[in-house]
């Protein structure tokens, strides 16, 4: 019996998947953005450091990952694996500041 590869789909998806991506990947940003004013405003308003590491921890899962998609996009001499990498390291770093916070005294 031959074994075959785990796919999703084929060797490109349709259209609408990648737009759907695409538009996924623009919303997540612009909320993570948008978490990150609150949780800065709240941090000011309340002299919370929490809420400040919390503000930065969105900006690195969620905004950096799509500004360096941005920067490869005008860049494009940047290598796709350089991108992966630093997209992954921000992700990880953002989450384990969102959970330094939670976990931080106030």
């Amino acid at each position: 019996m031959r074994s075959l590869p785990l796919q999703l789909w084929e060797a490109s998806p349709a259209d609408w998947v990648a737009t759907f991506v695409q538009a996924t990947d623009v919303l997540s940003a612009v909320i993570g953005l948008f978490i990150a004013y609150q949780a800065y405003r709240g941090y000011r308003r309340n002299d919370s450091r929490p809420m400040l590491v919390i503000a930065v921890g969105f900006l690195f899962a969620l905004a950096v990952p799509f500004l360096l998609v941005i920067l490869y996009a005008v860049l494009p001499f940047l290598s796709e694996t350089l991108l992966a990498v630093l997209s992954q390291a921000s992700q990880l770093s953002g989450l384990l500041a969102i959970l330094y916070a939670l976990r931080m005294p106030a």
